[in-house]
């Protein structure tokens, strides 16, 4: 049988990196990717039979663990009768409701293949309501690999924002503007200055792809107000946020009405998905009963949208699936935080519902500009010695780490002894 590192040799001679999303590849810390063969609960295993407990959990849609076995019967259940059928089923109908009920700001939803196709459609949408063009995003916010939102901060005098990846056309950046997390009065000034041409402002409802930057109800609420008084839309992107942290999401923590939801990773149950939703006089705007195309042959897969019912199911099973997976959460970082007390490491863990970062430097960064080289570099020591002790860590300081319901009480005393080992041994 092929080892870890024969496949990954092969990988590299046949896939860009030896992977399909830049992540995977292990550049941030060091080291070599694993190639997985299977997973279960809170484990992963490689191919070579190593054993890991795992705070990556698929970037975020295993809420419930690997391979739940309500999600496996179910898709075996479901595929028995056909893998896509390029046709409307019921369960993405089942989906699409239970999206509704539990989104006051939603009246339809739009099925897409992933998050970055739902917020490439969502700021198309958001630009044929308006009839506007330019998008207002957030430093250290990413909202997937849409040509308009791969754009950076520039310089403090800068306005529009920079392009962050080759293959952008310059002309891109003219349309997108990047703001700083937290700076209503720039914000403000910038919705004056442009407020016939803003179409929308985009932010993720807890941004955490750039660490966890939990921003506050007055800064989110002043957002909403604002964009609303200059006639922009709110496009709150929750991809990670939706159904993690509550059933109403980022929306309902935050209490606010935002004109377009993009959703994804916890709705799929593990298996590919996207989508968008809106109130009705703007989502009537999308073929075929409007003027704004967007389509996908595998849009609704009947896999999908199933393994995404039942994971609501799972949640809905249980009336305090959310506030004991939260108090777990809680519990877990404030021990973890306590292990590197006791060593003399300055580290910060912020945490909200079930996802939390570690930062190893003594300020909680505000923004991704103020994440230091020296949290970077010990990070990429930790996570070398965390593989080494079957942890199976986010591959970047920059992310955030995800806890499931199947992170029982012994899994996480597991995981506390084997960092205060790894601490001792740095």
């Amino acid at each position: 049988m092929s080892s870890n590192m024969d496949l990954l040799d092969r990988a590299k001679k046949v896939m860009p990196g030896g992977v399909s999303s830049p992540v995977r590849a292990f550049k941030a810390v060091g080291g070599f990717p694993k190639i997985i063969k299977k997973a279960s609960g809170a484990k992963i295993y490689d191919i070579d039979g190593n054993e890991f407990i795992d705070y990556c959990m698929s970037f975020g849609p295993l809420i419930a663990g690997h391979a739940h076995p309500k999600i496996v019967k179910a898709i075996q259940k479901t595929v028995e009768n056909g893998t896509s059928f390029g046709a409307t089923n019921q369960q993405e109908i089942i989906l699409a409701e239970r999206i509704v009920q539990n989104h006051p700001s939603a009246d339809w939803v739009r099925f897409v293949n992933s998050g970055t196709e739902a917020v490439m459609s969502a700021i198309r949408l958001a630009r044929t309501a308006t009839k506007r063009d330019i998008i207002i995003k957030f430093d250290g916010c990413y909202h997937g690999h849409t040509d308009a939102l791969l754009v950076k901060a520039g310089s403090g005098l800068a306005t529009f924002g920079i392009i962050d990846s080759d293959g952008v056309p310059e002309s891109i950046s003219k349309h997108t503007i990047v703001l700083p997390l937290g700076d209503i009065s720039r914000f403000r000034s910038i919705m004056q200055e442009f407020e016939n041409y803003i179409a929308a402002v985009i932010i993720e409802g807890i941004p955490a792809n750039n660490g966890l930057l939990i921003q506050t109800k007055e800064f989110m609420k002043s957002i909403e107000s604002i964009a609303h008084q200059y006639g922009a839309l709110l496009i709150l992107d929750e991809v990670i946020t939706g159904f993690r942290i509550g059933f109403e999401g980022a929306t309902g923590y935050y209490n606010l009405k935002p004109d377009i939801i993009t959703l994804g990773k916890i709705i799929g149950g593990g298996l590919p998905i996207g989508a968008y939703c809106g109130k009705i006089e703007l989502m009537d705007l999308i073929s075929p009963l409007g003027s704004m195309y967007q389509a996908g042959t595998l849009s609704g897969n009947p896999l999908a949208v199933v393994a995404g019912n039942t994971m609501l199911d799972i949640i809905q099973s249980t009336s305090s699936f959310y506030s004991d997976l939260e108090s777990k959460t809680l519990n877990f970082a404030k021990n973890l935080k306590r292990i590197f007390d006791e060593q003399g490491i300055p580290v910060n863990i912020p945490a909200i519902a079930s996802l939390f970062w570690v930062v190893q430097q003594e300020n909680i960064p505000n923004s991704s500009s103020e994440i230091s080289n020296s949290a970077i570099n010990y990070y990429s020591k930790f996570h070398k010695k965390s593989m080494d002790k079957g942890l199976y860590l986010p591959p970047s300081a920059y992310e955030v780490w995800f806890l499931s319901s199947s992170h029982d009480s012994t899994t996480l005393d597991v995981t506390l002894s084997k960092i205060k080992s790894i601490i001792d041994g740095l």
